[in-house]
């Protein structure tokens, strides 16, 4: 049985979101990235351009759990798919938020032959039979290294850009999901981009994908 849904999990400079990219085009799946957010956002009256800047996300998704609490008092809030009434009395408590993104993910997947590379999805979609959890990674260094070059900054500056975006990270994770540390173990298959092209992982993931 090919596996139709692929969850890719990439830290920043990493290399995630080209693997992502091919992997959804060697496979004929559709991409989804921001979208998951967005339908969250869209529902609580978030704007879906603030998304687009990643430096401001943890800021956002704080408006968007003050948003969802300010909505909580109501009988509910329409998902942006129509589906029936959410609950969400009580939507101050992040788990409120981690239930409409997780809803928006599971919306998603279950239309099958799809590329989720966002918002931990390999998380809300564990232990699914068709799901095939994918994390990837790199050094500090060489990502730090990718992301000075890119965006012309100082290695300083690379290297800093690179330690906030995993404390981001790490803390979405114990947030949202209660992972304590995130492991090799959590994914089916993980990629190193020190010493894999972006071609060759991508090529690894389409193949694991029509083995499984």
């Amino acid at each position: 049985m090919s596996r139709r849904v692929i969850c890719i999990s990439r830290l920043l400079g990493a290399g995630g979101s080209d693997v992502g990219r091919m992997v959804a085009d060697g496979l004929g799946f559709r991409l989804v990235d921001e979208e998951i957010v967005q339908q969250a956002a869209e529902s609580s009256g978030v704007s879906v351009e603030e998304l687009a800047d990643t430096e401001r996300r943890t800021k956002v998704i704080d408006r968007l759990t003050r948003n969802l609490a300010s909505a909580g008092g109501a009988a509910g809030l329409m998902t942006s798919s129509g589906a029936g009434a959410m609950d969400l009395s009580g939507a101050n408590d992040p788990k409120s938020l981690r239930a409409l993104i997780r809803k928006s993910i599971h919306e998603t997947a279950d239309r099958g032959d799809v590329v989720i590379v966002s918002h931990a999805a390999s998380y809300a979609l564990s232990g699914g039979a068709d799901v095939l959890r994918v994390l990837v990674t790199a050094s500090p260094e060489t990502r730090a290294g990718r992301i000075a070059a890119h965006d012309s900054v100082d290695a300083k500056k690379a290297a800093k850009a690179v330690a906030d975006s995993d404390a981001r990270r790490a803390g979405y994770l114990r947030t949202f999901y209660s992972v304590a540390d995130e492991l090799p173990t959590h994914y089916d298959l993980a990629l190193n981009s020190d010493w894999l092209s972006v071609d060759v992982m991508s090529d690894l993931v389409v193949r694991a994908a029509s083995a499984l």
